[in-house]
């Protein structure tokens, strides 16, 4: 089974070139399943259940949030009613939606699960603790055939620990939000795929994805005066590939897929 997994949506640009390169992806890369972290696709700051239809129309099969969940209230809508879409695992256990979920498809079941890192971050409770007290219930070949951990976070030494505590018992753990895609995508030594950051679908000409003015301005002079617009330039679409080995549902084989206008082309 092959899964794709891309970094964090961000703004019109991100949108437009993953829901206008999808198809591509899918003829080239031939995806089983597609997980897309949809955390800054509404002008940058969390998402509304019309881009998340976009998105399902196109193939996606699962979007997943992050630390910007509530920033639109739309959200609420789906999330109660539309499991295809996670806010993270590690919130007060009195909130709408849900963490993680298990979803079949051709035969397979995969479990996606959410989760926020616990440095500078404002989750309710440890990401540790929330991830293990989930995979208490699943496991590999015996009640999923693949696990997805989509560790949102900003520390890679925190990421790193993640892979750790689950190698060998999850197919993936990949890190978003920093938006950045790094060089680290590897399989750890039990057969966990493994990389810091999926990196972003957006601009790169710009600062993480908004405009460069506004966040120069910030760093050079201290003055927060407004909220950062996305960037309006070219997209690129960045994230991973991961195809699982059939008796074990670990990674058998992993690459770095990065594909559009400005970081080179891997796909």
């Amino acid at each position: 089974m092959k899964i794709l997994m891309l970094g964090d949506v961000v703004g019109k640009v991100g949108r437009d070139i993953l829901i206008n390169n999808m198809p591509i992806l899918r003829r080239d890369l031939n995806p089983d399943f597609i997980i897309v972290n949809g955390e800054n696709a509404s002008h940058g700051y969390g998402i509304t259940p019309s881009i998340c239809q976009s998105f399902f129309e196109v193939g996606v099969d699962v979007v997943t949030t992050g630390n910007h969940v509530w920033d639109r209230k739309e959200i609420v809508e789906i999330l109660l009613n539309d499991k295809r879409v996670l806010r993270p695992l590690n919130l007060a256990k009195d909130s709408i939606g849900r963490g993680y979920s298990i979803y079949e498809k051709n035969g397979k079941k995969i479990a996606v699960m959410l989760v926020l890192g616990n440095i500078f971050m404002s989750p309710a409770g440890l990401a540790s603790d929330s991830v293990l007290d989930v995979m208490k219930y699943l496991r590999l070949k015996e009640n999923v055939d693949a696990i997805v951990v989509d560790f949102h976070a900003d520390a890679t030494s925190e990421k790193y620990c993640m892979g750790h505590l689950l190698d060998g018992r999850v197919t993936l753990v990949a890190g978003t939000h920093t938006h950045i895609p790094t060089a680290d995508l590897h399989i750890l030594e039990k057969g966990t795929a493994f990389i810091c950051d999926l990196g972003m679908c957006g601009c790169y000409d710009s600062v993480i994805g908004m405009k460069k003015d506004g966040p120069v301005a910030r760093f050079t002079n201290s003055i927060n005066s407004h909220r950062f617009e996305p960037a309006s330039g070219n997209g690129t679409i960045c994230g991973v590939l991961v195809e699982t080995e059939d008796k074990t549902g670990l990674a058998k084989n992993v690459k770095q897929v990065i594909y559009g206008a400005t970081l080179k082309t891997t796909i």
